[in-house]
């Protein structure tokens, strides 16, 4: 196993609104491997991007985070604001859900991705414009000297996504947080795009947290994988593993929700029944538990995140579900 570039321990996130204190993350652990991809998976609402934000210190003042946060060792959290902006672009960076607004219209695409260079390594207008335009030809954007005198309503959604990349990977990030990288692309981008990402990473070491809801895109990508409900972790492990026998009630209902080519014609998708939990009023025990087939008495108590396999743990007292799942 590859030493952790980034290492979560017990994340919590708690805003501060209207109706009193709302925490949205609670407990969240993972670890991100040096040149290895962990995938953050669940619907809408379960907090994949606000964990990804706290873990970029790119939360507003309103939230409270408490937990451990350390990358390559060293821990960041609390690390004072000036120190964190030092290291966002240059040891972190990330990639976010919808370029279009996160490019800012009035620079052209190699102005934004030269600011990182010139911010963090110190190159003049002249090299950093050079180095970005590099940049934009290692991420396979065709001509890309004139691409990088355009301005981002000038450019496909393709390639304002691959601009978005080289911005992220232009200092050689260790650590790349990749927010739903492919939304509003069409497939062909997408898995260009997915496909750029693998070959970067593989040649850079760099590890990628990617997140998404969708389970083809983590079985294609991703090593690890931790499905989030409701702020908690319900289960994480070798996405592989997780894919092919999940131990969470929750995680059978996402792969049972997802389109499948070769089952029968005509076959109707599963659903999740239900709707997300509202986080200021959550249910007591087990937060999945309203919308549980296999829920029990038991599940008016929190389950812990124990190993179900090695490296594989689900936070479920019925787990594992195998005996279950065969009855069913």
């Amino acid at each position: 196993m590859s030493a952790s570039a980034l290492e979560v321990r017990d994340l919590a996130v708690t805003f501060a609104t209207e109706r009193g204190p709302l925490r949205v993350l609670d407990g969240i652990s993972f670890s991100l491997p040096a040149g290895r991809t962990v995938a953050l998976v669940g619907e809408s609402g379960c907090g994949k991007s606000v964990a990804s934000l706290a873990v970029m210190g790119l939360l507003p003042p309103s939230a409270k985070v408490a937990g451990t946060i350390r990358l390559e060792g060293r821990e960041i959290a609390e690390l004072p604001p000036e120190e964190r902006r030092r290291i966002r672009g240059a040891e972190m960076a990330m990639i976010f859900q919808e370029p279009m607004t996160s490019l800012n219209p009035a620079f052209t695409a190699g102005e934004q991705v030269a600011e990182a260079l010139r911010l963090h390594q110190g190159l003049d207008r002249a090299r950093a414009h050079a180095a970005a335009v590099a940049m934009l030809e290692a991420v396979r954007i065709p001509e890309a000297a004139r691409r990088a005198r355009q301005y981002p309503h000038q450019l496909s959604g393709g390639m304002r996504q691959r601009v978005m990349i080289a911005m992220a990977l232009a200092c050689r990030p260790r650590v790349l947080i990749a927010d739903e990288p492919t939304t509003a692309l069409d497939v062909t981008v997408q898995a260009q795009i997915l496909a750029l990402l693998d070959e970067l990473r593989g040649g850079t070491g760099t590890a990628v947290l990617l997140i998404t809801h969708d389970l083809g895109v983590v079985a294609d990508h991703a090593d690890e994988v931790v499905v989030m409900y409701a702020g908690r972790v319900a289960e994480s492990g070798p996405a592989a593993q997780v894919l092919a026998m999940p131990q969470h009630p929750y995680t059978v209902g996402l792969l049972g929700a997802a389109p499948r080519l070769d089952g029968p014609r005509g076959t109707r998708l599963a659903t999740v029944e239900g709707t997300v939990p509202d986080l200021a009023n959550p249910p007591e025990g087990c937060r999945f538990k309203t919308r549980c087939p296999f829920r029990i008495a038991v599940c008016d108590t929190v389950p812990a995140l124990r190993e179900i396999a090695p490296g594989h743990r689900a936070a479920c007292h019925r787990a594992p579900l195998d005996q279950i799942l065969e009855a069913a």
